[in-house]
């Protein structure tokens, strides 16, 4: 077993209770003692012959999104922001990074700079440890999936628009993106300052009407309640995506997906809820109250029934209590409404009787009985078919 392996296995077994404790606390070997300045390397590889103008465009786009050239190890990178390597590591992992070795040369001042910034908050106390790990995760997480997003539809757009084959637009897109680099970080700060705004205010600040239908909602009294939120929770789901995926070549198949998300996200954010996840020919969404998830469920029916391309869809909506973790949700509600969806007949929305008396003096719902059903984690449980009652229901521009 090597070195670096047997400090893995440490790692996993063993919690760095002191990570991020005052500097001059930290009993890591890896941390304390400067690490001996060493010839900077910008490339372990370097070519033989003249750079190509391909690899040149490539290390521009590089330093410029990066900061700079990378010209710190990881030891040294550690050291500066006065941490134990042990803790740098936890931190690059909860990011997404991979696991450069020693004599990697990776990282660049930013990457210093970042991680002295998630250490302070928590050696000022304004974060622990675990919750800034899991803030961190978040970030990880969520930007890796809007980078793969983002070079995906600049690559798909380049091919229908140039004429060029997939291959030949991710080369170009090394030369595409330096004009649009400031223009997507400025979208993405100002879309995460609203969006943290709609999080408060959905999250924390609990509204009036929420309130009031909470106390209609399962497990009696909110204080006493096991799950902290109640909110409503929908599926829907296309029919007979499986065999037609299976008909469709790659571009009809991404343009399938790509209008099933569309839409649903354009309905779900008209009508007041959030997009918890997609996944495949399923999407998953919340609402505040009983009465906007049933809005929500309605047109999503609706939508995918007059739609003219995407099949129809099944759609359940419960109402109750959440967990609210990892920008997930988790609990029997969850799992109720996923086991309703297939229930539902195609263009149809179901829900289960304490949300139908949650609505029934709703004038814009109509609730039709169902037979009895036995799902499997519940039992025997009694659907109601939830049908547009008075109103228009969700407008959509």
């Amino acid at each position: 077993m090597t070195d670096e392996d047997q400090q893995e296995r440490v790692d996993s077994i063993a919690p760095d209770t002191a990570a991020f404790g005052p500097a001059d606390s930290l009993v890591d070997p890896d941390a304390g003692a400067p690490v001996p300045a060493q010839e900077p390397a910008t490339d372990r590889h370097p070519p033989t012959g003249a750079m190509s103008a391909e690899r040149l465009a490539m290390k521009a786009l590089e330093a410029r999104l990066l900061g700079g050239e990378r010209k710190l190890r990881r030891r040294e990178v550690a050291a500066g922001a006065g941490l134990s390597l042990l803790s740098a590591r936890k931190l690059w992992r909860a990011l997404g990074f991979p696991n450069f070795g020693d004599e990697d040369v990776a990282f660049t001042e930013r990457d210093q700079a970042a991680l002295s910034t998630v250490v302070d908050l928590v050696r000022t106390g304004k974060l622990t440890e675990e919750a800034a790990i899991s803030v961190t995760r978040s970030i990880g997480q969520m930007t890796d999936r809007m980078v793969v997003w983002q070079i995906e539809a600049l690559v798909e757009d380049m091919v229908h628009e140039q004429g060029v084959t997939d291959a030949v637009a991710r080369k170009r897109l090394v030369n595409e993106l330096p004009a649009l680099v400031d223009a997507l970080e400025e979208v993405l700060v100002y879309s995460w300052r609203r969006q943290l705004n709609a999080g408060v205010q959905r999250l924390a600040v609990r509204a009036e009407a929420g309130l009031q239908a909470s106390e209609e909602g399962r497990e009696g009294d909110e204080d006493d309640a096991p799950l902290p939120l109640a909110r409503a929770v929908g599926f829907a789901d296309l029919v007979s995506y499986t065999s037609l995926s299976r008909r469709m070549n790659e571009k009809t198949l991404a343009r399938l997906v790509q209008r099933f998300e569309n839409k649903c996200a354009e309905i779900i954010s008209v009508g007041g809820g959030r997009l918890v996840k997609t996944v495949g020919d399923e999407v998953l969404y919340i609402a505040e109250t009983p009465a906007a998830g049933a809005e929500i469920s309605l047109a999503l029916a609706e939508a995918f029934t007059e739609d003219e391309i995407l099949p129809e869809a099944r759609v359940a909506m419960v109402w109750g209590r959440i967990l609210s973790r990892l920008g997930d949700i988790y609990g029997p509600t969850v799992n109720l409404a996923a086991r309703l969806t297939t229930l539902a007949d195609p263009g149809t929305v179901l829900v289960d009787s304490m949300t139908a008396s949650a609505l029934e003096h709703d004038e814009r719902f109509v609730m039709i009985p169902q037979d009895p059903e036995n799902v499997r984690g519940f039992g025997e449980i009694n659907p109601v078919r939830l049908t547009r009652g008075q109103g228009k229901g969700l407008v959509l521009d």
